[in-house]
């Protein structure tokens, strides 16, 4: 009896070992670097790295992100909430407005009997659609990991003189 629980209790810790080990080809790497909006630090922002699928490997692992502080900064996490840092490989990287931000006054809409709608706040977001909602923008986070992940930004304000 003793040995056929000692038998089990091998193959269960055998079989965590294995499964322990399938995550090593999702290892972490420590980054982390800072947002800027218009040359200046974006103290809003939610930056999201998505590590992105390969022909060898379909299920490239979990992503991560971060909030940045009042300096742009940020530290990336696993979205998990467990780890820090990011899965080592390229990365589809988003970044967007923590909350978005309230711009001005909608003027409202016509309906079909000639009514307006009243008007509303129209919320946009300062970051602009291509790093966000359009991004195709990569970073590849190397195995030692990097503090140089750096994101400069140009709003459609912030490109016009």
């Amino acid at each position: 009896m003793k040995s056929a629980r000692l038998a089990a209790a091998s193959f269960l810790v055998a079989g965590l070992l294995g499964i322990a080990g399938c995550g090593g080809s999702h290892r972490l790497a420590p980054v982390s670097g800072v947002v800027t909006l218009d040359g200046k630090p974006y103290d809003n922002a939610v930056v999201v790295f998505q590590p992105v699928a390969s022909k060898g490997n379909i299920n490239p692992g979990l992503g991560s992100s971060a909030h940045t502080d009042r300096n742009g900064r940020f530290v990336l996490k696993s979205m998990d909430g467990k780890n820090n840092g990011a899965i080592i490989g390229k990365h589809m990287v988003r970044i967007s407005t923590r909350g978005n931000d309230v711009v001005g006054e909608d003027l409202g809409t016509g309906s079909p009997d000639g009514v307006l709608a009243a008007p509303s706040k129209k919320i946009v977001n300062a970051i602009p659609p291509e790093w966000n909602s359009e991004s195709n923008k990569e970073f590849e986070v190397p195995a030692g990991g990097t503090d140089k992940a750096n994101f400069d930004i140009i709003s459609a304000k912030g490109g016009k003189k």
